[in-house]
């Protein structure tokens, strides 16, 4: 029997269903054992020591009187520390930064680890650190955009985007009748999980277990086996809860490998948990960028062009662009498309991948631009999006897999009540006298899928057991994910134990991008068909069972039941199949992938559409963001609860864009000068009110077999230009950088 003729109602009584998150109970009882809970027995505590200046070289570090602190084991320092097997200015992996692990006295940036002190205590190990009193020789430090020349940087791979043309850019800004030339910022932002980074090392011979948070767990693995010369399946890694990751925990960084390194050197397990303040350079960031927007439009408002410059920072030492131009390409119908980017090498940590990398801020340019021309037009905001609607993908012309952004529009603007909205800005108040405005943005995100694997047992007693090393981040697929394989399997949910989170479970693949439940899910969805298969074949052939000899019919999985489709007077239990067939479990494999031929059929986003009301005091500037109303189209949604959740939090990040974070750099020092939370803005509950979120349904047969895109990154993405544009429509002041402050507001 082929697996046609043996499936499972694809999404059946789990897939669709707004369930709880299964490990809701663990973290707010404090049962989850995050990373740093873990305390082996003989546990060294390690604490860094970061740079303060961001351009130097180290002089001098008290050595002495941090060895005799009684409660310190050891210092490390670039004259002591032991050797790597790989070379730290290597990338291992796909997902690799060049490190900094003590190589040699130079300071690249503020916050660099320049020593590593062990102690038998967290206490003793930070006091040893503070004695060791680093003197510096400094060197006037590059923090911002304009301290260093642009460069061009070529592709290398991850981190540095393709510039890319489509169409005569000179013919489309010769055929304008009306054209804007606008240049806009964006700050750093620093990713701020509640768990910071952390690592508990522990060697046994040439054997590494590893409890950290990691969205890539066997890639890790990989990663870290070069670094110790083992091989990849010497390390384990144990991830089963993260306190959020947010693109930073894929990527093996400095402090983590020095950890590792001491527990090597001193055949001791060894605990690193950074502190706040010290997440703030070695474990990447969204760099600053600067963009210039040109676009142009004919007689009816029709765009001839969008030439979209960015320029981006990144370190001295590696490449990692925001990739924020490529916005340009997917979103809106124009005859010549060009995104190009530069970068600017300046003293500070690698920049990386954080939420919604380059779509967050260059959609927030994008948006904006879009809303001045729509003014300097007199055309409607989203009339004049819709003028400009891409039935095909610009440039490539490419049918899109799925697209429901017009019901995003429809919906998101119906349910705002947008068709009240008054074309100038400052026409609006509300009862207190605040000034009002509306704006809105819309959002375009990429579906991508990595490899994965998964396995999936069927136990003689009718449960099932699903297996795969995917993460949960918080966002809730360990419970989605478990949903998909239950469905696969023809079993209720609680009839499901899933596994994850360890790295010598099958690959789970990466949990980035909004990939992840496309990709483990299909694993797991192809794990369990992988078993029904076989069931089927079973039953078939057994002159037993009620379904001998049902090799051409059409078999269906449903509450441990197969049945014969439409005659549930023929069926078998699970439970009755396997128990004649000898008692013995029934295991199927699955994989997740895209093949590249699928790939490059059709263009695969999702799509939405956000909206916003702010609240402006026209004496104090004070920005209030009163209504969010975001619609968005993201295929198959396999849970609506967590999906709701994830769309809210994207949301709630585009308001910190854009009224909240920023990195500050002291201009002789190079130290950032707010790396925490009193001075590192981020939204609390009194800066949102009124969030709104419609899921459009959108059937997608070509995007995966589950018909899943992603939803962890999409809210973000038009919410940064909705609000700045409520700001504008409020105030009629165009600010053109982020994020939008009071001093902003009025200066002008």
């Amino acid at each position: 029997m082929s697996d046609t003729h043996a499936r499972t109602i694809r999404f059946g009584s789990s897939s669709g269903q707004p369930v709880s998150r299964r490990d809701g109970i663990a973290k707010v009882t404090g049962a989850a054992t995050f990373a740093a809970d873990n305390a082996p027995p003989g546990l060294l505590h390690a604490v860094i020591l970061p740079a303060t200046i961001a351009r130097g070289r180290v002089t001098a570090l008290d050595v002495a009187a941090a060895s005799a602190h009684p409660g310190v084991a050891q210092v490390m320092t670039p004259q002591n520390r032991p050797p790597l097997q790989g070379d730290p200015s290597e990338k291992p992996t796909m997902f690799s930064f060049r490190i900094e692990v003590l190589q040699d006295d130079t300071v690249r940036y503020a916050g660099q680890p320049i020593a590593l002190v062990l102690g038998e205590t967290l206490e003793a190990a930070t006091e040893g650190a503070r004695l060791l009193n680093p003197r510096y020789a400094m060197d006037p430090p590059r923090t911002a955009l304009g301290d260093a020349p642009p460069e061009a940087i070529a592709p290398t791979g991850f981190g540095t985007p393709a510039d890319t043309t489509h169409g005569d850019i000179e013919a489309g800004h010769a055929a304008a009748r009306q054209a804007i030339d606008v240049i806009y910022e964006t700050p750093a932002q620093y990713h701020n999980a509640m768990e910071t980074h952390a690592v508990v090392a522990a060697w046994d011979g040439d054997c590494l277990t590893l409890d950290m948070p990691s969205q890539a767990l066997n890639l890790s693995c990989a990663g870290y086996a070069y670094f110790f010369g083992i091989p990849a399946e010497n390390v384990t890694v144990r991830s089963p809860y993260l306190g959020g990751g947010f693109g930073s925990k894929a990527i093996p960084t400095g402090p983590q490998v020095l950890a590792i390194l001491a527990a090597r050197h001193t055949g001791r397990p060894v605990k690193l948990m950074l502190t706040r303040q010290q997440m703030f350079g070695p474990v990447g960031h969204r760099g600053a960028t600067r963009q210039r927007l040109r676009l142009g439009i004919d007689e009816a408002g029709a765009l001839t062009v969008i030439d979209h410059e960015g320029l981006a920072e990144t370190s001295t030492f590696d490449d990692f662009l925001e990739g924020a131009a490529n916005a340009a390409h997917g979103l809106y119908a124009a005859p010549a498309i060009r995104s190009s980017h530069k970068a600017v090498r300046l003293d500070i940590g690698t920049p990386g991948p954080m939420r919604a990398p380059g779509e967050a801020s260059g959609s927030a340019v994008l948006e904006c631009a879009m809303d001045e021309l729509a003014f300097a037009a007199g055309i409607d905001p989203l009339d004049f999006r819709l003028r400009n609607y891409a039935e095909t993908e610009p440039g490539t012309g490419r049918p899109f897999s799925s697209k429901a952004l017009r019901e995003c529009y429809a919906k998101g603007a119906e349910r705002f009540g947008w068709a009240g909205r008054p074309q100038q800005p400052r026409q609006m108040r509300d009862s207190n006298g605040l000034l009002t405005g509306w704006g809105m943005g819309t959002a375009l995100f990429p579906c991508p899928m990595f490899g994965a694997e998964a396995r999936a047992t069927l136990r003689p007693d009718g449960t099932a057991l699903v297996e795969t090393s995917a993460a949960d981040m918080g966002q809730g697929s360990w419970t989605s994910l478990a949903q998909i394989a239950a469905d696969s399997l023809g079993l209720p949910l609680d009839k499901v134990e899933f596994h994850a989170g360890h790295s010598a479970l099958p690959d789970g693949g990466v949990a980035g991008g909004s990939g992840h439940t496309a990709t483990a899910g299909s694993a797991l969805h192809g794990a369990g068909l992988d078993v029904i298969r076989q069931l089927g074949e079973i039953a078939a052939a057994d002159p037993a069972s009620p379904l001998h000899g049902a090799g051409n019919a059409t078999l269906v999985a449903r509450d441990g039941w197969l049945h014969v489709d439409g005659d549930n007077s023929r069926r078998d239990s699970f439970a009755d199949i396997l128990a004649r067939n000898g008692g013995n479990p029934l295991s199927g494999k699955g994989n997740g992938f895209r093949s590249p031929e699928d790939a490059a059929r059709h263009a695969m986003m999702s799509h939405g559409a956000v909206f916003a009301e702010v609240k402006v005091d026209p004496d104090l500037g004070q920005v209030r963001v009163s209504r969010l109303v975001g619609a968005f189209a993201a295929g198959r949604i396999i849970n609506p609860k967590l999906a709701e959740s994830q769309l809210m939090g994207g949301m709630i990040w585009g308001i910190s864009f854009a009224l909240h974070e920023a990195a500050r750099h002291d201009r002789k020092t190079g130290r950032i000068l707010n790396a925490d939370f009193a001075g590192y803005h981020v939204p609390v509950n009194a800066d949102v009110s009124g969030l709104d979120v419609l899921m459009i349904h959108e059937d997608d047969p070509h995007v995966n077999v589950l018909g899943v895109k992603g939803v962890g990154e999409i809210g973000i993405v038009g919410t940064v230009g909705a609000v700045a544009n409520a700001i504008w429509h409020a105030t009629g002041q165009r600010v053109r950088h982020f994020p939008i402050r009071i001093e902003d507001l009025l200066a002008a």
